[in-house]
């Protein structure tokens, strides 16, 4: 490959809270090519999400791998693949792309130019750290540094304050992708949001997608104060433009997470089956709760017995975690 290759782009994860989390090896990327035409290949649900990273040049929407590769064909230099999927690496080597980097996962090894296993030295800690030594492994430097921050545009903080109105708002975002295991009770939100509501004198907001609807209307139930309900009601670019002018945010270990702390707020997390030393948020005012129970963590998707880790984590736990993020 030549030393400074003119066009990458860099295949990102498919979830929300992932691509967040690899933007200090996205980042790494920039540095090692500052003068690259740096183009992100994305799922539509979260490829939005890069208009806010200065970093990128281009966005492509990953549609399928016939349309993938037709975007992808002689339009660059290097492929870089933070996802562990064959199809990611079949999409790159059919569109003829010279040089392919990424785990080899799946077997698919043969199909790049450049391959490593995954270190042992990677798992159990933050997912930070799984992008980064793919990089290094492929002879990239990395640096220690974890900038996961994101500058929404202000079109999309205008969208965020139209949805909210006027006065101070603490989010809540209630659901969790991949089943219900992760989601902290309901009544335990309505009792921590209606505490830090009282104590921050800001509205509760509900937030989150459509699939999260009844997470939010159970809070919403549960609450004695009147919470705003914009479940479901926002796309990506407003949600993150509402979330950037929020006071505070609790939330699962979830993409709202993840987000709420790369835009900055006071941000907990609340940890029961999932490892926090793996994908905690990353950010100078995001911080986590997580409960205790033997069984966690797990990889149920729905708990089998009685949710012990999530039930052990008080509101007031979370209520002060938040409230010390907030006056720090």
């Amino acid at each position: 490959m030549k030393p400074n290759p003119a066009r990458v782009v860099v295949r990102a994860p498919n979830w929300l809270g992932d691509v967040v989390l690899s933007l200090p090896a996205l980042r790494d990327i920039r540095h090692a090519y500052p003068e690259a035409m740096i183009s992100v290949l994305a799922r539509p649900s979260v490829a939005p999400l890069y208009e806010a990273v200065p970093e990128v040049n281009a966005v492509i929407e990953a549609l399928g791998m016939g349309p993938e590769i037709a975007r992808l064909r002689g339009g660059f230099d290097l492929a870089i693949l933070f996802p562990n999927s064959m199809g990611t690496a079949i999409a790159a080597a059919f569109a003829g792309i010279p040089e392919r980097w990424g785990y080899a996962t799946q077997g698919r090894g043969f199909l790049l130019t450049r391959r490593a296993p995954v270190p042992s030295s990677v798992r159990g800690r933050s997912q930070v750290h799984y992008y980064r030594a793919m990089l290094a492994a492929m002879g990239l430097p990395t640096s220690d540094a974890l900038d996961t921050s994101i500058a929404p545009p202000q079109a999309w903080k205008d969208a965020g304050r139209a949805l909210l109105g006027p006065g101070r708002f603490l989010g809540i975002a209630p659901g969790a992708a991949k089943g219900p295991a992760k989601q902290w009770p309901p009544e335990r939100f309505a009792a921590a949001a209606d505490d830090l509501s009282r104590e921050l004198g800001a509205r509760a907001v509900l937030l989150g997608a459509p699939a999260d609807r009844a997470a939010a209307e159970a809070v919403a139930r549960a609450m004695k104060s009147t919470p705003l309900n914009l479940c479901g009601r926002t796309d990506l670019r407003s949600f993150v433009g509402l979330v950037a002018g929020l006071e505070g945010l609790v939330a699962n270990d979830s993409g709202a997470m993840h987000l709420g702390a790369s835009v900055g707020i006071p941000t907990v997390g609340v940890f029961g089956p999932t490892n926090p030393d793996e994908t905690h948020p990353v950010g100078r005012r995001a911080r986590f709760v997580r409960g205790v129970a033997e069984c966690s963590p797990c990889k149920h998707a729905s708990c089998p017995i009685d949710h012990r880790c999530l039930t052990s984590v008080a509101p007031a736990a979370v209520v002060d975690a938040l409230i010390r993020e907030v006056r720090s």
